[in-house]
């Protein structure tokens, strides 16, 4: 344990925190494997947990300077992957091309799809993770049932439940956010 915990020793933070390049490139071949790991279990796919991981370095790298406590480096980074990957599903509600095409005809309806997109991208976080991520890559990302399943170690049979099930607890998730508009 006391190994896979020598990248984040505080000593060698506070080494690449003063610009030492040695410190600053263990520190992050360290973490990319952490990083990356809780990438795969946040992200849709294992391309977005790729690039999430990888952006998550890169603000590392440059702001390595800016952590306040050297103890803090393992929640700031996981904070970086979850808003990296919260991004990235909040791209795909977006549709940037539909707006660019002039589908949004005014502020107001491009505020609507924006508070909608939001809405959605955070009933979907609140799924379980197995259903998030069946979800997101079947519906979101369009990918087919099979490669869904076989991307994240599932049958068939058990993808397509945890889809019904993702499905419905959305469903309901929304339903109730939709009737709550004063509260």
């Amino acid at each position: 344990m006391g190994a896979d915990r020598s990248w984040a020793s505080a000593q060698l933070i506070r080494a690449a925190q003063d610009g030492d390049r040695e410190s600053l490139a263990a520190v992050i071949h360290g973490a990319h494997s952490h990083v990356r790991r809780f990438a795969e279990h946040l992200c849709a796919s294992p391309q977005d947990a790729e690039d999430a991981a990888q952006e998550a370095l890169i603000i590392l790298y440059r702001k390595i300077g800016s952590l306040r406590a050297t103890g803090a480096l393992a929640s700031w980074m996981f904070r970086i992957v979850r808003n990296e990957c919260l991004r990235r599903a909040r791209v795909l509600f977006e549709r940037p091309d539909e707006v660019e095409a002039g589908l949004a005809t005014s502020a107001e309806d491009e505020a609507i799809q924006r508070l909608e997109a939001e809405l959605v991208a955070q009933a979907i976080q609140e799924l379980p993770d197995v259903q998030r991520r069946v979800l997101i890559m079947r519906d979101v990302l369009g990918y087919p049932g099979w490669r869904v399943a076989e991307a994240l170690g599932l049958s068939t049979a058990a993808m397509k439940s945890h889809l019904h099930r993702g499905r419905a607890r959305l469903r309901l998730n929304l339903s109730g956010t939709s009737g709550t508009a004063g509260a």
